[in-house]
């Protein structure tokens, strides 16, 4: 790690940092404590060191550093005490004197030091005109049509320490943890709220428990968010079951609680077949104005984009070699498609009950499916690269983790061509409020065009 050997003895150490925001960015640790047991021992989890790099990474991306002089001063030390603690966990605490560590904190993309931070597939805007936060965040799949257009994410969240490690990978920030121990009031203010909250206690494919399962409550928790910033606009996503569990009762529950927050609603089931992904992938996608024109203005007429399972194909001699299906695995594939129509490429699914389907696209990626309910060709599984091309994740997107890691990921993810479709109509919906075009006519021909 190379640093920067002379400072200079001037350093203004309140200087605002270089970045275009309309909001103050209140992220601070103190409101991130250490879990107490009754015994007075301190729990080591997501409310210590990684808390902490979640609130330096968001820093770094996010803060500004305006306000008056006691509020920068904050922030400032706020950032100093997160670098220390950053350059312990990192044994190199010693290589640095104070002065420096300030100057650090002044100017972080003149150092090496947060090199990882910085040289990402998908790095912050350095100017910005909108905001969002990214709730459940898993991977950033709903978070990547924002990026491309230029949104600034202010705070993302998310429990699975693997799942974060590949969004750091990708987005230099750390998501903070469990979103049930974060109030509402340490969340900054933001234009748009994402969420793809679980998603597992209405599948089809567990036990449909729905508010029941603890993670089925994940919605409450949107709920208390949105009850605090009434954040102007909305996109929830979730599994098309969610529609009809419990005699649809459950998502009747979900739209009253919207619409009791003064929030106007449309939905609907869309799949990612129609998005030019070879995937049968149904989702629910839930979006939320606190216009009414900006709601009746907003449709889900989208024209459908041919798919293509080839496009997304990696050539066998460069798949590794453990993904391909045993001998014995691929003679009892073939024995049961003997009287089938056989076709290349193909993708071929074994379901619950042992049929075989060979189909000319993939069926919905699942987080804890058998390792050969899909077969490319009848004889291997897919790779991590083609699982995320099966989710229309861009080519840059890094693999930090293991191939099971992306199998599960991938699966808890979500279609990015669909997100996308859908965040440039809401884009379009907020730059023509904000040019005062919102008459609702005026305002569907322009979203629709």
């Amino acid at each position: 790690m190379s640093r920067k050997s002379d400072f200079g003895k001037n350093i203004a150490i309140f200087a605002p940092v270089m970045a275009k925001t309309r909001i103050n960015n209140n992220l601070e640790i103190e409101a991130f404590p250490e879990e107490i047991t009754e015994d007075g021992i301190k729990i080591y989890g997501e409310t210590s060191y990684e808390n902490q790099i979640a609130t330096l990474s968001h820093y770094l991306h996010t803060a500004d550093f305006k306000g008056s002089y006691f509020d920068m001063q904050k922030q400032r030390n706020e950032m100093v005490s997160l670098i220390r603690e950053f350059l312990r966990h990192k044994n190199k605490l010693q290589d640095y004197t104070e002065e420096e560590i300030y100057h650090v904190a002044e100017s972080p993309l003149e150092f090496d030091l947060f090199r990882d931070f910085y040289q990402v597939p998908f790095p912050s805007p350095k100017t910005y005109d909108h905001t969002f936060i990214d709730l459940f965040a898993g991977i950033g799949g709903i978070r990547i049509p924002f990026d491309e257009m230029g949104y600034q994410c202010l705070f993302s969240s998310e429990w699975d320490a693997k799942a974060c490690q590949t969004y750091f990978a990708n987005f230099g920030t750390v998501p903070f943890g469990d979103i049930t121990k974060i109030p509402a009031t340490s969340i900054p203010k933001h234009d748009v709220l994402l969420a793809g909250f679980p998603c597992q206690a209405f599948s089809i494919m567990g036990k449909m428990q729905g508010f029941a399962d603890t993670r089925g409550t994940m919605f409450f928790e949107i709920e208390r968010i949105l009850k605090h910033h009434q954040t102007p606009y909305i996109l929830l996503e979730n599994v098309k079951q969610l529609v009809g569990h419990d005699g649809g009762r459950t998502f009747k529950v979900i739209l009253e609680r919207l619409s009791q927050l003064g929030y106007h609603v449309k939905w609907k089931v869309l799949n990612a077949l129609d998005f030019g992904l070879p995937q049968k992938r149904e989702r629910v996608i839930i979006v939320g104005f606190k216009h009414k024109e900006d709601c009746d203005a907003f449709t889900f007429d989208i024209p459908h984009t041919p798919y293509n399972l080839a496009n997304i194909l990696e050539s066998d001699k460069d798949v590794d070699p453990s993904l391909f299906a045993s001998d014995h695995i691929i003679t009892k594939r073939r024995e049961k498609t003997k009287d089938k129509n056989v076709f290349y490429p193909s993708i071929w699914h074994e379901n619950k009950a042992g049929n075989i389907s060979i189909l000319n696209y993939s069926c919905a990626l699942r987080t804890g499916a058998s390792y050969n309910y899909l077969l490319v060709n009848g004889v291997r599984r897919p790779s991590s690269r083609e699982l995320l091309r099966l989710q229309g994740f861009p080519e840059k997107f890094r693999i930090a983790v293991s191939h099971q890691d992306i199998r599960r990921q991938t699966g808890n993810s979500v279609a990015i061509p669909m997100i996308r479709m859908v965040a440039q109509k809401i884009n379009q919906i907020i730059k023509n409020r904000e040019h005062e075009t919102s008459e609702t006519p005026r305002l569907k021909k322009a979203v629709n065009a």
